[in-house]
This record gives C-alpha cells, sequence and structure tokens, in this order.
C-alpha cells in the first residue's frame, strides 16, 4: 500500500514544499526568515520538532529559531555549541547526501559537548527503520562559495519513522531553499543598516556643513576658501561678508583674485613664506579704494571629501587698530613728544646702523686692492707699497703724516672726480676690511675743513642761543613753542631723506649724507638764517640764534665718539663768537 500511494506522498510533499518556500521569499527581516525556516520545516516536511543553528561572526554555533515545542524554545533559544563541537557532530554518524544522522547507538557520546540539546523520552524502537527519540539528523546549509551558514536540527517525524529517500531529498532541497533565503535576508539586513549608517552619516555631514556654512558666513572676521594645486592655486573660491566688507569688494569680484593679488608688495615675500598647514602671517592686503589694511593670516588645510581635492582655508582677521597701535608705541619709543623729532636714542640707532668697527687705518686704493685680489695674496699679509705696511685685510695702512686723518681712507693720489680715490664717488664702494670682497659700503671723512671733493656723512650738532633767558622769562609753554618751531625749520631746510633729531633741551642734530666740507658749511648758515627770524608766541615776538659745529662720520667710530666730535667743534664754533653776534646768527 505503501509502495502504491509513494507518487502521492510525493505529490502532496511538492505541494507544501512550494508553500513554504514561497513563505521564505516573504519574510522582511533575517529573524523572521529563520523562524519561517523552522515554521515550515514542521508544516510542510511533516516534523515535529525543528531548530536553525546559525553561524556567529566568531564561528560558533546559536540557536537562533525553533519551532514545535513552546517549552523546549523558551530553553534553548539563544544558547551557543562550539564550532568544534558542531564539526564533531558533521563528520559522524551515516551521511546521507548532504544530510548527516547519528543513531542512538552512536550519539550517546554527544551527551555531555556543548551544543544546545532538547531530549524526549519514548519506547525503544520496534523495527529497524523505527525513529528512536535519540535520533539526530541535522542539514547543514551552505552558502554559494561554499561557507557554512547554519546547521537545521529536525526530531520527531510524524510518522515515526526514519524518512526514506524522497524525505531526505525533500530536507535536503528545503535547507538549500533556506541557506537562500537567509544568505538574502542577511544580505538585506546589511544593506538596511548601510543605508541606515549611510543616511546618518549624511544627515550628520548635513548638519556639520550646516554649522561649517553659518561658521563661515557669519563670522565677525574675515575667512576664505583657496584653491590648492593644479593651474588655479591661490585662487579665492569663496568669501564670506566680513571679509567682503573688510576689503570693500563683493565676494563676486574677490573670485577673481589670489591672495597674491592683494598683498602689498613689501609683503608678498612674507605670503610666499607662510606654510599652507598652520602658517600664520601679518601682512597688508589691498582695499578696493586703493588703501592697505592689516591683516592677520591663519591657514589650514581641509579636504572635500575622503580622497578629494584639497583646499586652503584662511582666516583673516583685521588688526589694523593694533598695529596703528604698535607704531604709535614705537613711535614714542624713538621720538620726541614735543617736537615729534627722533630722539636720542634713534639718532644713535641711525647713525650706528651707518658704522662699523673697522680698525682706525687708512686704506690702499682700489687698484691695489684689486691687484693684490687677483694676485692672490694672503687676506693677513701681502708687499706693502710706499710709505706703508700692508693691514691685517690685505690692504695698505699709509702713515699718518700727510694722511687722510685719524679715521680716514687716503690713496696714492688724487683721480677724475677730484677725490683722494678712483673710487672715492658718491655711492661708490669703499675698500673692504674683512677681505676683498667685502659688501658694506664704509662711511668715510673728508681729509681736512678744506673741500677736497670727498663725500661723506656730515654731522651738524645744534645748539640754540638765548633760548634759556627766553624760558626764563616767558616760561616753559613759551619755551616749547620755540623748539616746536625751530625743529619745523630744521626740517624744512633740510633735503629729503636727511635726519633732524633732538638730542634734548635746546640740542638739535642734523644727519646728512653725501655732502663735501663745502656743502656741509654752506648747510649750517642756511640752517642758521632760517632759525634767526623772530618767532611769534602768543602776540609776542621772541628770537634765538644758534651755533653749529660740523663732525663727520667715519668707520671705527661709535655713534658717541661722532655725535662727540660734533659737540666739541660746536662748543669752538660758540666761543669763536661774541655773546651778540651769536644771538644775531
Amino acid at each position: 500500500m505503501e509502495t502504491e500511494s509513494e507518487p502521492y506522498v510525493r505529490l502532496a510533499t511538492l505541494r507544501q514544499l512550494h508553500r513554504v518556500v514561497a513563505d521564505l521569499n516573504t519574510a522582511r527581516s533575517l529573524a523572521d526568515t529563520l523562524q519561517t525556516v523552522v515554521d515550515g520545516i514542521v508544516v510542510g516536511l511533516g516534523y515535529e520538532l525543528a531548530c536553525v543553528n546559525l553561524v556567529r561572526p566568531d564561528g560558533d554555533l546559536v540557536v537562533a529559531a525553533f519551532a514545535g515545542d513552546p517549552a523546549a524554545e523558551a530553553l534553548i533559544t539563544g544558547r551557543v555549541g562550539s564550532r568544534a563541537s558542531w564539526e564533531r557532530r558533521l563528520t559522524m554518524g551515516e551521511c546521507w547526501d548532504g544530510l548527516r544522522f547519528i543513531p542512538h547507538t552512536e550519539g550517546w557520546v554527544l551527551l555531555e559537548d556543548d551544543v544546545p540539546q532538547w531530549h524526549t523520552d519514548g519506547p525503544d524502537p520496534r523495527f529497524e527503520d523505527e525513529w528512536h527519540p535519540e535520533d539526530r539528523l541535522y542539514a547543514p546549509m551552505y552558502a554559494s562559495g561554499g561557507e557554512l551558514l547554519g546547521v537545521i536540527s529536525v526530531d520527531r517525524p510524524r510518522n515515526g519513522r526514519r524518512p526514506g529517500a524522497w524525505g531526505r531529498e525533500a530536507l535536503q532541497m528545503y535547507a538549500f531553499q533556506a541557506a537562500i533565503a537567509i544568505s538574502n535576508a542577511r544580505l538585506r539586513a546589511n544593506m538596511q543598516r548601510a543605508l541606515v549608517r549611510l543616511e546618518r552619516e549624511q544627515q550628520a555631514l548635513r548638519a556639520s556643513e550646516e554649522s561649517f556654512r553659518q561658521a563661515f558666513e557669519y563670522a565677525p572676521s574675515g575667512m576664505a576658501i583657496a584653491e590648492m594645486g593644479g593651474d588655479q592655486h591661490g585662487r579665492l573660491l569663496r568669501t564670506n561678508d566680513a571679509l567682503c566688507r573688510l576689503l570693500g569688494r563683493p565676494a563676486s569680484v574677490l573670485r577673481r583674485y589670489s591672495f597674491s593679488d592683494l598683498v602689498h608688495p613689501e609683503d608678498i615675500g612674507t605670503l610666499l613664506r607662510t606654510s599652507a598647514e598652520g602658517g600664520r602671517a601679518e601682512l597688508r592686503l589691498g582695499r578696493r579704494d586703493g588703501t592697505y589694511v592689516w591683516v592677520s593670516l591663519r591657514n589650514s588645510v581641509v579636504a572635500d571629501a575622503a580622497d578629494g581635492p584639497r583646499f586652503l582655508l584662511t582666516h583673516v582677521e583685521d588688526i589694523e587698530e593694533r598695529k596703528r597701535h604698535e607704531l604709535q608705541l614705537a613711535h614714542r619709543a624713538s621720538h620726541d613728544s614735543l617736537t615729534g623729532l627722533p630722539n636720542s636714542a634713534e639718532l644713535r640707532a641711525r647713525l650706528g646702523a651707518r658704522l662699523c668697527r673697522r680698525p682706525q687705518s687708512a686704506r690702499a686704493s682700489a687698484i691695489e686692492a684689486l691687484d693684490a685680489a687677483f694676485e692672490g695674496r694672503d687676506a693677513h699679509g701681502g708687499q706693502a707699497g710706499p710709505g706703508g705696511q700692508v693691514g691685517p685685510d690685505g690692504y695698505e695702512v699709509r702713515a699718518e703724516a700727510g694722511g687722510a686723518g685719524e679715521h680716514g681712507f687716503q690713496s696714492d693720489g688724487p683721480d677724475r672726480y677730484g677725490g683722494s680715490d678712483p673710487f672715492d664717488f658718491p655711492g661708490a664702494p669703499t675698500a673692504p676690511t674683512d677681505g676683498p670682497y667685502d659688501h658694506h659700503v664704509h662711511t668715510v671723512a673728508p681729509a681736512t675743513d678744506v673741500d677736497d671733493g670727498t663725500k661723506g656723512l656730515a654731522v651738524l650738532f645744534c645748539d640754540l642761543d638765548g633760548f634759556k633767558s627766553i624760558n626764563d622769562r616767558f616760561g616753559h609753554h613759551t619755551g616749547d613753542a620755540v623748539l616746536i618751531e625751530v625743529a619745523r625749520r630744521l626740517t624744512t631746510g633740510v633735503r629729503d631723506g636727511d635726519t633732524v633729531a633732538r638730542l634734548g633741551g635746546d640740542e638739535f642734530v642734523v644727519l646728512a649724507d653725501g655732502l663735501g666740507a663745502a656743502d656741509a658749511a654752506d648747510l649750517a648758515v642756511r640752517l642758521r638764517n632760517a632759525i634767526i627770524p623772530p618767532i611769534r608766541v602768543d602776540g609776542r615776538a621772541v628770537r634765538v640764534g644758534a651755533s653749529f659745529g660740523i663732525g663727520w662720520a667715519s668707520c671705527g667710530m661709535s655713534a658717541d665718539e661722532v655725535l662727540r666730535s660734533a659737540d666739541q667743534r660746536m662748543y669752538i664754533e660758540k666761543r669763536s663768537r661774541s655773546k651778540a653776534h651769536r644771538r644775531a646768527g
């Protein structure tokens, strides 16, 4: 009878298998799919108990779904069996094609391993193919690449017999379809998690971009994004309103420029030396009206995406007020508060910048120096010329008699420029001290008070005559007004580039470069004549005179020595004139 009904059993089983496989594809989540797998076995394949042991990321297997007995489901669902124990089970017993059957006669050795188990009581089998309560039947599920996904475990066939050939094939087919369904469910779950994660990242990115946009656009100080690399390196791509207001240019116009187009010509080197990452610089940027504003630049590099292009983010802070304050402080430190002229410290700094510590000796002619250099003379030796010896720098040291003075240089004779050296015309370099190719332009002094054509740095020391009596008679207010007017007249009477400084009290100093002896004397006369005219203060006319002493700066002298020399000459000149004559100029 069983043989005659086999076709009908197969047909009924196929119909049930078709329905349960169709249900596998309707499950939405991985958990639903696993539960559908075990439910399909109980409903469609004729087993009373079924569970799915799913492989975890660490390789062990967990009871992920159970069907057929609520008590058993509550007991073993979620419990884990080691991968080693499962591999042992899948190699024991009998191999039924893709299934593994372990009869009760062999399974007793598995009672103590760590795989979750549910035991049912029942009588011993009465015939050969009857199912025993301790029989075990497993259907491994593999992914397309051969990786183990899990194991289906079934128990207690409803007909009480071990499955025949058709029942085994049906369970094997179902395990194959279940593996596909579980793989698809995992893929869908991974895709859903990826989509959720991507959405969260996009939301975070949008929030971050919005935060950056608001911080960029509404920042109280200027900000700019510039291109990095390529032909358009440094071109401004985006600017905020604060930078547009600072430079007086709209954003559409600024996109045509780079910072190198806007920077002050004197600050271009500072900009080029500023590094992209973490670089800082203080420089001037041009406004639309042609003026310049002091700013502080701070750079940082940002990437558009993980592997996208990089951009330069520059923070631009207006420091015009601070720079103005710094310049005011520097000006106060280096200038006289009453007259606005450079003070004593600034005068000494400017004078010291022109002087070097060359030994106080005369020099050989530049022609001899060049000859010595090309003939390969040692820097510390050589053959002395007539009337002198070779100095430590390879240039001839002349005897003092008939020479150029204590700190001067002398050559072998006059030249066509009227000087003592063929290279002693204005602006020409003088003989070096540290070697034949020293680039320092030495400051020299005329040999005597007679103009011999030598040009030097004249130091005119001015002391006002009669100022003390004005201060005593009319008060410090009038005295201050006189000093301010004298400072104005001195400044007006010199050339651009000359220095007029106030040493203190009624003493002034004028530095005038490129003058001969006669030029310096003429300048002193002009300045004295500019001071003599009456000065009106509060409706009252007062007069002061001036005594001038002319000194000369020369390398080898200190600034104090130069000023002391000019001061001494001033007192000599003052004593040589009567008091009345001094007041009259």
